[in-house]
């Protein structure tokens, strides 16, 4: 099965279709957060969602933690999918799934160290996939996601190993360093957003250039939505 790949941080209409168009299986679409690169307006967002085709998963990365907050942000957005960012309770993935059932629900886990496999563990059970990113959800002013960096791939490695979920890669991927990681890990699929930008906008040559480090000279197949929903 090749690996499936996500492009984040998308900001536009425009760039939703370049990265459609150079094969991306789903697109990254960031809301409010307390760091970090990315964010766009909610009505920005349900406007990208409804822009992108319907066999490309649509991302929603929300902040918000509360079970009632986050099943409003999913509808007022209208994505395929919602990516925690941040740890929550139990009873938001409940909710998700009583409000939201046709909506797939990933959680974020940041690998500050080997507690991560436990926090994947907790919650694999109750979400479609998870998203093994670099972030620091302790810091001062948390850090949720698009830091830049990479992390340690050993514990990654581990994750996928042992947890009966889909998982994805993310943090500090680039087209120089996504084919070893992919080799070292073996995910589900990858994730990038700062990698594949430039000046703050998506950067064809970078995109062009990592999906090749993804796939090679195969030009992707197509394959249905991750959630199966």
């Amino acid at each position: 099965m090749r690996t499936r790949v996500k492009i984040c941080c998308i900001a536009t209409p425009a760039e939703a279709a370049l990265a459609v168009g150079l094969g991306a299986d789903a697109v990254g679409l960031v809301a409010a957060m307390p760091s970090g690169p990315g964010p766009i307006p909610d009505g920005l967002i349900r406007e990208i969602a409804a822009s992108v085709p319907a066999e490309i998963d649509t991302f929603l990365l929300t902040s918000r933690s509360e079970p009632a907050l986050v099943v409003e942000h999913v509808r007022d957005c209208g994505t395929t999918v919602v990516q925690l960012v941040a740890p929550v309770g139990l009873d938001v993935y409940t909710a998700l799934r009583q409000e939201t059932p046709t909506v797939g629900i990933v959680q974020v886990i940041h690998v500050e160290g080997e507690a991560a496999l436990a926090q994947a563990e907790r919650v694999a059970e109750h979400v479609d996939a998870i998203l093994l990113d670099s972030g620091r959800p302790s810091a001062a002013t948390p850090e949720l996601g698009g830091t830049g960096r990479t992390h340690d791939w050993r514990v990654s490695r581990r994750i996928v190993r042992e947890l009966p979920r889909p998982v994805y890669l993310a943090g500090g991927l680039r087209p120089e360093n996504v084919a070893p990681a992919i080799e070292e890990v073996g995910p589900f699929g990858v994730d990038v957003c700062s990698g594949v930008r430039r000046d703050g906008r998506l950067d064809e040559t970078a995109l062009r250039a990592f999906m090749a480090a993804v796939h090679g000279d195969r030009y992707p197949e197509p394959l249905e939505r991750m959630t199966g929903r």
